[in-house]
């Protein structure tokens, strides 16, 4: 079995949703996740990383998601497609190896699979809003 990070980013979107979504304890969905992918994968680490990293710092994300999508109250946004924000806006602010580009187009890919129709384009914008403001800084996180 092997891992790769776009697995590993569905692990935690999935995780992320079913926390909130189910108001279960974040250890348990996340645990609750995993044994759903066992036959898929390995190695949740980089996985743990980015759901760890988002509970942690949901606060501060939020505030930058107020920030670049104004007109948009978070309470007003699709939670799944919300969750897909966190974890790119994570990704692009943490420290690591994962450039922020890569974050970006990483958070269009699985809106296409999961969030609606409209859903790729508001979270590209959003996110390349993002990416402008810090001067496309070359951000990045490690598993």
């Amino acid at each position: 079995m092997s891992t790769s990070r776009h697995l590993s980013r569905v692990i935690a979107l999935q995780a992320l949703f079913a926390s909130e979504f189910g108001k279960q304890n974040p250890t348990e969905a996340f645990d609750y996740v995993c044994k759903e992918f066992k036959d898929k994968t390995d190695d949740f680490s980089f996985a743990k990383m980015i759901f760890d990293g988002v509970i942690a710092g949901q606060e501060g994300i939020h505030e930058k998601i107020r920030h670049y999508a104004p007109e948009w109250p978070i309470e007003k946004i699709a939670k799944i497609d919300r969750v897909i924000l966190e974890i790119a806006i994570f990704e692009m602010t943490a420290k690591g190896d994962v450039p922020a580009v890569v974050a970006l187009d990483e958070a269009v890919e699985l809106s296409k699979s999961y969030g609606n129709q409209n859903t790729p384009k508001f979270i590209n914008g959003v996110l390349n809003a993002l990416l402008n403001d810090t001067g496309s800084q070359r951000k990045t996180i490690t598993a």
